[in-house]
């Protein structure tokens, strides 16, 4: 009952975000970059939710119109670590070999680097923006789709049901595309869902660094790196968009956990 709890709990939190950055309007009609100076600094109350910024901004507001750009932006990173591991991954596991070997060193090397810091001197080398930031944060989660993807092509393989495919003479890349990757696909999809929150940690983290959107332009990383400066009178300019951040996070391993259960 606990864990069916957690789960629905989970569920709501992801469908609330979703919805904020899909429809931020319904959500917050406010203008996210208007603020007003005589109001600067507010606390949490039924007229400002989360509290106003230094300049008088709606801190509500801000965290719902940037939930676009920065779940847009983890979602993109878990999409190029997807689709990169799972070839890579059904590669190496159905040619074996050679170029299994080249590829799976390759992969321990990068398992071998912090994904935070492997993002960091990746987003340094493509330069700054949400994209660069996405496309950094997906290619340091390539690693883990694909020796996840390269461990289930190795025990689809020796099903009796590909053997038997071989051996009716079916060409490779039908047995590989009709019978193998249909049926190793499901576990890398629940590992999607757990690297969904490690994505939105890592993207707010660079976000945070000052890699991301551009200011006044809101994203949750950005909003916690302009509260640091009020930490003594203004905490909740990054205390709640931390808790949003940790919330999310925390639901998208809930959900990830219980789709790999359901697996298994």
């Amino acid at each position: 009952m606990v864990g069916n709890l957690g789960v629905v709990l989970a569920a709501l939190i992801a469908v609330v975000a979703i919805g904020w950055a899909l429809f931020p309007s319904v959500f917050a009609g406010g203008d996210p970059l208007a603020g007003i100076p005589a109001e600067k600094l507010r606390g949490p109350s039924a007229e400002h939710w989360f509290g106003t910024d230094n300049i008088g901004r709606d801190l509500y507001t801000r965290m719902v119109h940037g939930a676009g750009l920065s779940l847009t932006a983890t979602l993109t990173a878990v999409a190029i670590a997807l689709v990169a591991g799972t070839l890579l991954g059904l590669l190496s596991g159905a040619v074996g070999g050679v170029v299994d070997a080249a590829i799976m060193r390759v992969v321990d090397v990068l398992l071998a680097i912090p994904t935070l810091l492997m993002s960091l001197a990746l987003v340094t080398a493509l330069g700054f923006g949400t994209r660069n930031v996405a496309i950094a944060v997906g290619v340091s989660l390539v690693a883990n789709f694909a020796r996840v993807m390269r461990s289930e092509v190795l025990r689809v393989r020796q099903a009796a049901y590909v053997e038997a495919a071989h051996a009716s003479g079916v060409r490779w890349y039908t047995v590989l595309l009709r019978h193998i990757l249909p049926n190793s696909y499901q576990p890398v999809l629940a590992l999607a869902a757990v690297e969904f929150g490690m994505a939105v940690l890592a993207v707010s983290a660079l976000s945070f660094l000052g890699y991301g959107a551009k200011p006044p332009t809101p994203e949750w990383g950005s909003l916690i790196s302009e509260g640091r400066d009020y930490l003594a009178t203004a905490w909740w300019m990054t205390t709640l968009p931390g808790l949003v951040i940790i919330a999310v996070v925390l639901a998208a391993q809930r959900l990830g956990r219980a789709a790999g259960r359901r697996v298994e």
